[in-house]
């Protein structure tokens, strides 16, 4: 852990050419600050590496821990972040330890945002799930000896504990189910683009084309689908079109559910083959039971929050990267032949 001093607030003032009080009303986010002027704090915070202290230091244990952790899920609307959140919360529990959760969004800066709160409130440890391939607060978390994993998705270059699931087999394996299943034209519909998952499943997606010798040109690739509105309205695109695909694979689950909706919209959900990469609500319950490659959310956070635990309990060793098998469920829709 870094013996340098800790940088103070009147050293940001200093630095930024303001006085402590609007140092102070910048890092609480108070009203009435000139943005060129919370700039300025802002650019000075971030050159100096300062970190508010938030008082978390009063409850603080003998040995120096304040029995919290911090976790960055993606999106407390996805019910995949949601099962990662009570994992560990369920783990942290019982250690009476408490959880300070926040959402990511997939957007850089709340990730910078959330991270910095994170450390003003002295967690003991992090659970992370992050929009960018190197983070630059990486260096932060090892001069400060925070252990940290990455969950879901794995940075690059980074020497830090991860947990994610077998996106590229998945996505093989699902493009594969729809392939012995007599299709060739097949749409993939994706993340964005600019994510790791999304850029796997769609390698996956694609060694299973090759692997079966159907060209590129037959298949359909649609990228960049945010969320369910998104999914729906390129679904149904392709679904009028004059090529339109006999399956789809939705590689994310809120682009599975955009995708049902089109489909059911249009009358084809007993047309045309639908896959998805995660599981959705009442998946089995629809007529027909949508094929999905089930992720395992809980047992991704439950094994990153054991990895921190065991990091805080003085494990040196080096970081682990564990991959998460998913799993093929056939319920009907994957299984829908081409006419």
């Amino acid at each position: 852990m870094s013996n340098s001093p800790r940088v103070t607030m009147k050293q940001v003032a200093a630095l930024a050419g303001v006085g402590i009080k609007t140092v102070s009303r910048v890092l609480n986010n108070e009203p009435n600050v000139a943005p060129d002027t919370a700039e300025r704090v802002n650019a000075a915070v971030r050159a100096l590496d300062y970190h508010l202290d938030l008082q978390a230091g009063s409850l603080r244990r003998m040995d120096g821990r304040t029995r919290t952790l911090g976790l960055l899920v993606g999106s407390v609307d996805n019910p995949f972040s949601g099962a990662i959140h009570r994992a560990v919360e369920d783990a942290a529990v019982e250690r009476g330890i408490a959880v300070f959760a926040s959402s990511l969004d997939d957007d850089p800066r709340r990730e910078e945002t959330a991270v910095r709160a994170f450390l003003q409130r002295r967690v003991d440890g992090l659970v992370l799930t992050t929009a960018r391939p190197r983070p630059d607060y990486v260096t932060t978390l090892g001069d400060r000896g925070i252990p940290a994993v990455f969950v879901d998705r794995r940075p690059i270059d980074v020497e830090l504990d991860s947990v994610t699931s077998d996106n590229r087999e998945g996505a093989a394996e699902a493009t594969a189910h729809l392939i012995a299943h007599g299709h060739r034209r097949i749409a993939l519909l994706a993340d964005r683009s600019d994510l790791q998952t999304a850029h796997e499943r769609r390698e996956g997606f694609l060694e299973a084309i090759g692997q079966a010798g159907i060209p590129t040109s037959e298949t359909i690739t649609v990228m960049d689908l945010h969320d369910a509105a998104s999914s729906e309205e390129a679904t149904a695109r392709l679904l009028t079109g004059p090529d339109r695909p006999t399956a789809v694979f939705s590689a994310q689950n809120l682009v599975t559910v955009g995708a049902v909706h089109a489909l059911r919209a249009a009358g084809l959900q007993r047309a045309i083959a639908l896959i998805g990469f995660d599981d959705i609500p009442l998946a089995d319950l629809l007529e027909p039971g949508v094929t999905v490659v089930a992720q395992h959310p809980y047992e991704i956070g439950r094994v990153a929050v054991e990895h921190v635990f065991a990091r805080l309990e003085g494990d040196n060793g080096p970081a682990r990267h564990t991959v998460i098998p998913t799993t093929l469920i056939p319920r009907g829709s994957g299984e829908i032949r081409p006419s």
